[in-house]
């Protein structure tokens, strides 16, 4: 399942550039319009769970917990989505993905949850590869108009989505996954629906391709890639499944290169291999325990 969750959601910054593209827009709103309109459509194919959501026995904390957990996921696509308009896809991707550090220290803080030697170096070791795949970026690639902003976009949309992989980690304590993602997925959308509009970008009137690339993140990227994340959460660490992340750009920056020509230099090679290690060995430590 996390196999399929990295590789579904691996494909989300390449559907989102070729909606740029398609519709020859990076400004701020239509990043935003791009987020809410995904959380949208994923929401609607969710809404006939609904009614089985009613008759379930939920506690009141779950529900509230599955909310927040919705209102991080709509800061995280907000702040991610906005930030490929701004720099690389590769530079993005990695930045985004950097949860393992939130998560570890997040649920040391609040859960104190033991961070482990092979955790830690673990993380280090993915870090370190994240950090070499950000700096060779900026010298090999078109890193976009301001990729300083878009940088910080990106670590900011780490942080949100490591407060939702936590916040979901305890909604599914007495939820299902679906019934969670039923409550969290139209919560984001709600949220982050009136941003767009603020920044005078309407949802209708766009390319009809761009629409069908929204459709595809909405079913690829959130349906089958989240929620495949949420899933695994019910059986494996949070810190673990964050580690696992640390693939997508990799994967998101093989496909950047093969689409839109945006060729990994050497460093950003090895900066990918050391990424694997770090996951590697996080893979090893789960299989003992």
């Amino acid at each position: 399942m996390l196999a399929i969750a990295v590789l579904a959601v691996s494909s989300a910054a390449i559907w989102v550039r070729l909606a740029m593209e398609t519709a020859g827009d990076r400004s701020v709103g239509f990043s935003l319009f791009l987020a809410a309109s995904r959380l949208l459509v994923a929401s609607a194919i969710l809404l006939p769970n609904a009614s089985k959501l009613k008759s379930q026995s939920s506690s009141i904390k779950s529900l509230r917990y599955a909310a927040i957990a919705g209102i991080c996921l709509a800061g995280h696509f907000a702040c991610w989505i906005t930030s490929l308009a701004l720099t690389s896809i590769v530079a993005s991707t990695t930045l985004v993905t950097t949860n393992p550090i939130w998560v570890a220290l997040l649920s040391w803080i609040f859960w104190h949850e033991k961070l482990t030697k092979s955790t830690f170096w673990s993380i280090a070791t993915a870090t370190t590869g994240g950090i070499i795949i950000a700096v060779g970026s900026a010298g090999d690639l078109d890193v976009g108009s301001n990729p300083l902003a878009g940088n910080l976009l990106a670590l900011a949309g780490a942080i949100f989505a490591s407060l939702y992989i936590l916040a979901g980690r305890q909604a599914q304590k007495t939820l299902t996954t679906t019934s969670y993602i039923t409550v969290a997925y139209p919560t984001a959308a709600i949220a982050i629906l009136p941003l767009s509009w603020l920044w005078q970008t309407p949802y209708l009137g766009h390319a009809p391709l761009v629409y069908v690339y929204i459709f595809l993140m909405a079913v690829i990227c959130q349906l089958i890639g989240h929620t495949s994340y949420n899933w695994s959460l019910r059986w494996l660490s949070p810190a673990f499944v964050a580690l696992t992340i640390l693939l997508e750009p990799i994967i998101s920056g093989i496909l950047g290169a093969i689409i839109f020509q945006e060729i990994p230099s050497a460093t950003l090679l090895l900066g990918g291999c050391v990424v694997v290690l770090g996951v590697a060995i996080a893979i090893f430590q789960e299989a003992k325990n």
